[in-house]
């Protein structure tokens, strides 16, 4: 453990505590200080605060910074598709019924596992439990996922998201014959009140914005395009539901006579950001996996 002290001046007064302790230590992200506060790590003149509080001037701030927890995440080999790699960041195009990061009592063939094989330098900013790991795709959703190599690179490509900058472009295909060729859809998200374990459309839940653009149309279904501009959990699955076309295949969202495909025909196909180091904006594709790509083609062959 590291202990840090600060003395607020005059010219920070009155923002609040995360920003200030990152403008002073840039190695430490917003989201890892307001978990700090929370935990107690932070003290403000020898007492703890909330996430909330607004320093004033002359306050003196203390912050034991952890010692970093030792990881126990077997590194294994699981034969990863990495699209691109540099000193900050890594691109990989995630298999379908890949989990991306190890829970509790699941601890092997993860997204996470197969990364710490393949290089040891990962961001610690989200736990040891998530290395490297900004944001994740579902486990039967295959496609392009962003890795920082460094606390640096995490905070940036983090920031980005937060800033709707990120370019994330899905392929689906959905139940039903969607008559317009485009559309978009704004409506919040949140946990599911009557099943905690899912997702819905709640009006206490937070802002989410999918755009989509049909692609074809095969009768009983239609391939569209899903463009994110927020990023919750479950969002392409849970706007679709919401606008009464779900996803073919998905187990927890469509409806229980569905096709017969290992989870929800999705892929996460083009990925764009902003290099943390270079501010290069970078774009990368990947194609539709092998088992997505049969079943369109049987698709277009009933079509005629």
């Amino acid at each position: 453990m590291e202990q840090f002290q600060y003395v607020i001046e005059e010219q920070t007064a009155g923002e609040r505590i995360d920003k200030a302790l990152a403008t002073a230590n840039p190695d430490w992200s917003r989201t890892l200080i307001q978990q700090w506060v929370k935990d107690g790590i932070v003290l403000v003149n020898g007492g703890t605060v909330k996430p909330n509080y607004k320093v004033k001037s002359g306050d003196a701030l203390t912050v034991d910074e952890p010692a970093p927890e030792e990881l126990n995440i077997p590194a294994e080999d699981l034969n990863l598709e990495i699209v691109y790699e540099d000193s900050d960041v890594l691109v990989v195009n995630k298999r379908s019924g890949m989990v991306v990061h190890p829970a509790p009592g699941h601890t092997t063939g993860t997204l996470v596992n197969g990364l710490m094989h393949h290089c040891t330098d990962l961001s610690g900013i989200n736990g040891i439990m998530r290395p490297g790991i900004v944001h994740r795709i579902d486990k039967d959703t295959s496609g392009l996922l962003m890795v920082a190599k460094n606390d640096k690179a995490h905070t940036s490509l983090f920031n980005q998201l937060v800033e709707k900058s990120v370019t994330r472009v899905y392929t689906a295909l959905v139940h039903g014959h969607i008559p317009h060729d485009n559309g978009t859809i704004d409506a919040p998200i949140g946990r599911n009140q009557k099943d905690r374990q899912s997702m819905s459309v709640e009006n206490t839940g937070k802002h989410a914005v999918t755009h989509f653009k049909v692609l074809e149309r095969f009768g009983d279904f239609t391939l569209v395009e899903c463009r994110l501009e927020t990023g919750r959990t479950h969002q392409i699955r849970v706007h679709m539901k919401y606008i009464g076309h779900p996803l073919a295949g998905d187990p927890k969202y469509g409806p229980k006579k569905t096709i017969d495909f290992d989870g929800q025909v999705l892929h996460a196909g083009t990925l764009g950001f902003v290099h943390p180091v270079t501010e290069e904006y970078m774009e990368f594709k990947a194609p539709l996996p092998e088992d997505f790509e049969q079943l369109l083609n049987e698709m277009k062959s009933k079509k005629g």
